[in-house]
This record gives structure tokens, C-alpha cells and sequence, in this order.
């Protein structure tokens, strides 16, 4: 298996997952913007493994040498699908912790909504989470430096993002944090990760009741380690 190259071609505007699919205009530039989409549904469906450039040009209608055309390193395309899609559910978690943290209330009540809204992608990114299960199943087989470049470019940077949030909120005396990376990374661990571990990550959607019990207990986990009297 080819070693990803240090630069990602960047992908057609749009084509995150979770984007609506523009209308193919037509030429060249269509049939490439249907391969990147047809790229993501069938690595979402199958895997990394098995989204051949036969299997991409299948789901696009096209005959193979026409992602080869497109797209000589099949590699490359299926890592920019990946970087493109991981970009857009860290750009959407980053824009929750801005709006949640930005201005608190009620420290509990604030951090719950927060991790509720953290969880929201799992609907709104199906098929990017889809992805992620088949990452997980196969990440023994997968390149070493395509793993490091989606976790960089997803899960690495929504946690830079909460972990600037959170220091504000220290910085307002709200919350007791030394290292508002590692607060980041155990409010994850604690509040969202709960759900998204026992649902595969939206795979097998919890009830609400469940949901809301786990965002809460690990919430007030939260608290005690960062609370302003925790220390």
C-alpha cells in the first residue's frame, strides 16, 4: 500500500461530508466532483480497503480509467476524502464549544448542553462517522501517517478548539485548569465519548434518557476534577 504524499490535493469545494451535493455542472470538473462523492459513499460502506478505483467509478457511473484520470493515486483521493470530511465535523464541534462556552450561566447546566451539542455530528455526519467505524476496524492495515493526518486534521484540532474555550472559562475563574489540552481531553473522555462509545458511534442510537444520564453523570465528573473548589 502506497505511503500517502506529504501534500493533500484539496478536493472540490463542497465536498465534505455532510455537505449537500451541488449540481454536476457539466465536463470534466462534474465527473471529477461525482468521483470524490462516490469515493466517500463507498469508503463509508465498505472500508478502506475494499473502496477500489473499480469500486469509486461503479458508484460514479464512470468508467475506471476515469478516476484514473482524475485521480492517478487512488490513495490520495481516499485520504482527501477522509482529511476533507474529519475538517468539516471539527470545524461544526469547533463552532459548539465558541457558542456554548462563550458566555455561561449555570457552569453544569452550560457543560451538559455542551456536550449535548457535541454529539449532534453523529446525525449530522453520518457518513463521516461511518467511515471512522471501518477506520477503527482496519486501522491495523491502514498507513501509519494517513491515521496521524486524520487525527490531526479531525479529533486533534475540535480538541484545540474546546481545550481555547475552556481556558477562557478558567480565565473567568469559572473552572480551576492548568492545562486546558488535558481538560479538553477528559470532558471528551467523560462527557460525549460515553455515547458515542456505546452507540458505535451512532451506529445504535441511545435513548434520550440514557443519553442525557451519561452526559450529566460525566458532567458533574467534570466538575469535581475542574470545579474552582476542586483544589
Amino acid at each position: 500500500m502506497a505511503t500517502p504524499q506529504a501534500t493533500i490535493e484539496r478536493l472540490p469545494a463542497g465536498t465534505g461530508t455532510g455537505a449537500a451535493a451541488p449540481a454536476r455542472p457539466a465536463g470534466p470538473e462534474g465527473e471529477r466532483r461525482d468521483i470524490v462523492r462516490a469515493a466517500r459513499t463507498v469508503l463509508a460502506r465498505e472500508g478502506w480497503r475494499h473502496c477500489t478505483a473499480e469500486a469509486t467509478a461503479a458508484e460514479a457511473g464512470v468508467e475506471p480509467a476515469a478516476v484514473g484520470r482524475h485521480f492517478p493515486d487512488h490513495e490520495q483521493l481516499l485520504l482527501g476524502v477522509l482529511l476533507d470530511s474529519a475538517a468539516s465535523v471539527a470545524a461544526s464541534l469547533g463552532a459548539v464549544a465558541e457558542s456554548y462556552l462563550a458566555e455561561i450561566h449555570d457552569l453544569r447546566q452550560d457543560l451538559i448542553a455542551l456536550g449535548r451539542a457535541w454529539l449532534a455530528p453523529l446525525e449530522a455526519f453520518r457518513e463521516h462517522f461511518a467511515i471512522v467505524r471501518h477506520i477503527s476496524a482496519e486501522v491495523t492495515h491502514l498507513p501509519a501517517e494517513a491515521v496521524d493526518k486524520w487525527q490531526a486534521t479531525g479529533p486533534r484540532q475540535a480538541r484545540r478548539e474546546l481545550a481555547r474555550r475552556l481556558r477562557q472559562v478558567a480565565a473567568e475563574g469559572l473552572l480551576d485548569i492548568a492545562d486546558a489540552d488535558q481538560a479538553a481531553e477528559r470532558f471528551i473522555l467523560l462527557v460525549p465519548s460515553s455515547v458515542v462509545q456505546r452507540s458505535f458511534h451512532g451506529a445504535l442510537p441511545l435513548g434520550r434518557a440514557e443519553e442525557d444520564a451519561l452526559i450529566a453523570d460525566g458532567v458533574d465528573d467534570f466538575i469535581r476534577l475542574y470545579g474552582p473548589a476542586s483544589r
